[in-house]
């Protein structure tokens, strides 16, 4: 055989071992068979994957897996494949084609993104919180290996030469490389100080030319304004050691030049390496770019920014690159489009929507920068409350420094906001008006006007005026609980933390005097407020409205630092020392160390059981409790 056909029977090889890699690569709530017959499709609130033929164009089954799966892949050219489910800690392998469950794997805290390697042996997983990545055998589905990497790992890829993984960090779009030799993190590309909210990490498909690609946002903290506090962002990561420019960032607000687009979600790359295509959950819009694979201005603009459906969450581009797949998660379906031009060839409906008809049109008010929630299109609800979670900033607003409070248990924790000024979700029709959303507004007609910092919201009762309102209420507050990942078992403590709650229902410590009650805090509508002064307002010299402040539930604590209304404690621990010296927040300078030890044990386990679907403070808008 002449030496000329070898080379070129060795290209034709590697092309088609190359093809055959292309589905899992990255984390994603959709993935494409190796072959582009079939779609697998996450849907995270109705707890399904839905399998849908490609040629067809239709939907083949829709199984059900469990409470909010995240991420789905391939197992190499099938028929298996595998899916995340988030609260429930769980890895479901599946058969696509029958439709059928093949194992249920009990895994680690918080499973988010999965991929698999080319040869389908290996699959791997990041972890939400803490941060970890566990490696599983997909022959035996077990898990082979734990791997520590940074901390709530979300996004997950793997390059070309598959001897490594990428994983992104959620609140800090800070991006390791693991060794998958060793299981060690070898390199690290730390985010700016600004960046946030990183779902997602795709490589370039060229090993000549390693790249990887983040969308993220980028706070603004020390602006609480609708043009000037969250911007979108592409970061790129130079994968070469120590070459180049190593990590460089392109603002994707001014992109588009005078057309914003709000909270990138994700990103696909065509095999071929020559474009990549951004989506963007908050203004249902994409755009499309070219890669120009140089170390300098990165990536060009193709055409204007191109119209998706409802907050799209997911994007895959066929094998053969000809089209591109967008599941348009509050549509309920995957629009089919044409690579080239994006005209869209098909929608496919892929599942029911969840829950009640209020509960959906709250999700998709929560989800928008679009009009009337905001004249700018810059932020939305969810630019920092992401999914009911917190952004993990500490935001310096008119009335003070602010920590972004999560939403969980809201429906039962009322009134809202540090400082008590609001007793009803509805009541940010004042921030949708106001400087932060500078929108128009879900009601028709004048509300009180604020006068600085008076509590106006309390005056003017909004509930029951309008039917979006309404329903951004409901949505806001049907968060729930998980349990705590430092328990031994369901309703269990360890001895430590059984020991620090002793500590914590004891007079001479006093904790639950103020934390008090199933969801730990005596927060109450019933007037006057039981706000306290715990002795942190004077460590704020901007603070406006004054240092007595609503007390937070303690549910989940053990994932929301930095702590207190000024997010200065770092730790629980700092909350009960270096933040309580004058034992006005508890009684603790008494304490030894191993009696703080413990109590932060304690803390870390709630909720070690569930906390009731109803309480006497309960709100009237949410979604009903589920029947049991």
């Amino acid at each position: 055989m002449s030496s000329r056909l070898t080379i070129a029977l060795s290209l034709v090889v590697s092309v088609v071992v190359y093809q055959a890699g292309w589905a899992g690569t990255s984390n994603s709530l959709l993935d494409v068979s190796p072959d582009g017959s079939l779609l697998l499709v996450t849907n995270s609130d109705n707890g399904t994957v839905t399998v849908v033929d490609t040629k067809a164009q239709k939907a083949i089954h829709e199984i059900a897996v469990g409470d909010k799966p995240e991420g789905v892949t391939w197992i190499g050219n099938g028929p298996l494949a595998a899916v995340t489910v988030n609260r429930e800690h769980k890895v479901v392998f599946f058969n696509p084609r029958s439709g059928k469950i093949i194992k249920t794997l009990k895994v680690p805290f918080e499973p988010y993104g999965i991929v698999a390697n080319t040869a389908g042996t290996r699959a791997w997983v990041t972890h939400d919180y803490p941060g970890l990545v566990s490696e599983i055998d997909t022959k035996t589905m077990q898990i082979v290996r734990e791997m520590k990497a940074g901390k709530f790992l979300r996004g997950i890829a793997l390059p070309p030469d598959e001897k490594r993984l990428y994983v992104a960090e959620f609140y800090t779009a800070t991006l390791h490389a693991l060794d998958l030799a060793s299981g060690k993190v070898v390199d690290t590309w730390q985010g700016q100080p600004r960046d946030n909210l990183c779902r997602h990490v795709v490589i370039h498909p060229s090993p000549s030319y390693p790249k990887a690609y983040l969308s993220h946002l980028r706070a603004k903290v020390e602006v609480a304004d609708g043009s000037g506090s969250i911007f979108p962002a592409l970061s790129i990561c130079d994968l070469r050691p120590k070459e180049g420019r190593r990590r460089v960032r392109i603002d994707m607000d001014t992109y588009n030049n005078v057309r914003v687009v709000t909270n990138p979600w994700e990103a696909a790359i065509s095999s071929d390496g020559k474009r990549i295509y951004t989506i963007y959950a908050g203004t249902d819009d994409m755009n499309i770019s070219k890669l120009l694979n140089d170390d300098y201005q990165e990536i060009e603009r193709i055409g204007n920014a191109i119209n998706l459906g409802k907050n799209p969450r997911a994007i895959r581009i066929s094998p053969d690159d000809k089209t591109v797949y967008v599941y348009n998660s509050l549509d309920f379906a995957v629009s089919v489009h044409d690579a080239d031009t994006m005209r869209r060839r098909a929608t496919i409906r892929v599942c029911d929507p969840p829950k009640t008809p209020e509960w959906v049109l709250g999700k998709i008010l929560f989800n928008t920068a679009n009009p009337p929630l905001t004249s700018r299109r810059w932020i939305a609800c969810s630019s920092c409350h992401p999914d009911g979670h917190s952004d993990g900033r500490v935001w310096q607003n008119p009335e003070g420094l602010r920590k972004t409070p999560h939403l969980f248990g809201l429906a039962h924790t009322h009134p809202l906001h540090w400082s008590a000024d609001r007793d009803e979700v509805q009541d940010f029709e004042y921030t949708i008006r106001g400087r932060l959303m500078q929108g128009r507004g879900l009601l028709k007609g004048n509300i009180k006007p604020k006068k600085g910092f008076e509590p106006t919201e309390l005056e003017e009762k909004l509930s029951g005026r309008s039917k979006e309102l309404d329903a951004l209420a409901v949505y806001t507050n049907s968060f729930e609980f998980i349990l705590s990942p430092h328990i031994p078992a369901p309703g269990k403590l360890s001895a430590a933390a059984e020991r620090g709650k002793k500590l914590f229902f004891s007079k001479e410590v006093g904790c639950s005097s103020c934390h008090s009650g199933p969801y730990y805090t005596d927060s109450t509508l019933k007037q006057p407020f039981n706000l306290h002064d715990v002795g942190t307002g004077d460590l704020d010299p901007t603070e406006k409205i004054g240092s007595k402040y609503d007390t937070p539930t303690l549910l989940a604590c053990y994932r929301t630092a930095p702590y207190l209304h000024h997010g200065k404690a770092k730790t629980l621990k700092d909350v009960l020392t270096t933040f309580n010296k004058r034992d006005r927040h508890g009684k603790t300078s008494h304490l030894s160390p191993q009696q703080i030890d413990d109590l932060v044990a304690f803390l870390k386990s709630l909720p070690y059981e569930l906390p009731p679907d109803t309480t006497s403070n309960t709100v009237k808008y949410r979604v009903p409790p589920k029947k049991k």
